[in-house]
């Protein structure tokens, strides 16, 4: 059953929640921080709460200690790099995708600042790949009701346990969706 979607409510710094019963493994559950929105060139974000077992200093080489964990960012371009911080005021180049959330920066910059303890792991995600969406996939999608919208919080991407993510973001939705936060993953099989 197709659902309405206000096509202005969507738009970078929105958060993405899985339905609940999704069962595509990229994103069972996920909660994806949109970092582009737009109606003609499409949609780019990134799955912040599904962690993968590698640390950022066994895929970049030459790259500073740092105990930060590589998140899977989404099945599009699985080989590429990409990161959020909170530390836009002072890595060049980066982009502002909502209060406190940044996304990418000057690269030699981030290891010269990660070198000087001026970036901590709480500061940055690192992803590999990203999710993606053509020119009004993601509207279709949501309106079919593969996704809900929620707004988001600087302490999602950066405090947040990965696997209390979804639940929480549902509950603060409130309403109907604190019941869904608090359904078990399993719950389908019951």
């Amino acid at each position: 059953m197709a659902r309405r979607v206000n096509p202005n409510a969507v738009k970078k710094g929105s958060v993405l929640l899985a339905e609940p019963f999704m069962m595509d493994p990229h994103f069972k559950r996920a909660v994806i921080l949109l970092t582009e929105h737009s109606s003609t060139e499409g949609s780019v974000g990134f799955i912040l709460n599904k962690p993968i077992k590698v640390k950022i200093n066994e895929l970049v080489g030459d790259f500073p200690e740092i105990d930060a964990p590589v998140y899977f960012g989404g099945p599009v371009a699985k080989e590429t790099l990409h990161y959020i911080h909170d530390v836009g005021e002072i890595l060049d180049g980066s982009v502002k995708i909502s209060q406190g959330i940044y996304w990418g920066g000057d690269f030699e910059k981030l290891k010269f600042l990660i070198n000087s303890k001026l970036v901590q792991p709480h500061n940055i995600k690192f992803f590999l790949g990203y999710s993606g969406w053509s020119a009004d996939q993601l509207m279709d999608e949501m309106t079919y009701g593969s996704w809900v919208l929620a707004h988001m919080d600087v302490n999602y991407a950066f405090k947040t346990k990965h696997y209390q993510m979804w639940s929480q973001v549902m509950k603060h939705k409130g309403g109907n969706y604190t019941v869904i936060g608090e359904m078990p993953e399993t719950s389908f099989l019951n």
